[in-house]
């Protein structure tokens, strides 16, 4: 399982270094075979293989005539990138990824259970802020009403 926010840099070429505690995972898990994709909330998604072809499959099955589900379909299907994480444990974020999330030097690699999220610092910055004024307003999404921290 993968979770904490880990601050990072992307190197001059757009790889990014895992962090150790996830690089055995993944490569226990699905060989370091990763799919990289754009989110709709402006980040990337990075899946272990096996996890992302469910969703693929989920995604696909969604009807093509229905003009929203194709646009979901071009951005998260049309957007995925098969990418392997090389013998340094580094992935690489291709150019066109990186310009959708906005994404500079400094980044945030953010666990989500199965998969992570790739923030741009600044944009991560914004979610937390986001994010605590919702908690402070006691507006919370279904779900989360009974959350007790």
């Amino acid at each position: 399982m993968f979770q904490g926010a880990t601050a990072l840099s992307l190197d001059a070429k757009g790889r990014l270094a895992i962090p150790a505690r996830h690089r055995d995972a993944l490569t226990t898990q699905c060989g370091g075979n990763l799919v990289v994709t754009a989110h709709p909330h402006g980040c990337l998604l990075i899946y272990p293989l096996p996890d992302w072809e469910p969703i693929r499959a989920q995604i696909l099955a969604a009807p093509g005539l229905n003009p929203q589900a194709a646009l979901l379909k071009r951005l998260l299907v049309g957007n995925a990138r098969d990418e392997e994480l090389d013998a340094a444990g580094r992935v690489l974020v291709a150019p066109e990824l990186r310009e959708w999330a906005k994404l500079d030097k400094q980044v945030r690699l953010v666990g989500q259970g199965k998969h992570f999220e790739l923030w741009a610092e600044d944009a991560w910055l914004k979610q937390q802020a986001e994010a605590a004024a919702l908690f402070a307003s006691g507006d919370m999404p279904a779900g989360f009403e009974n959350l007790s921290l």
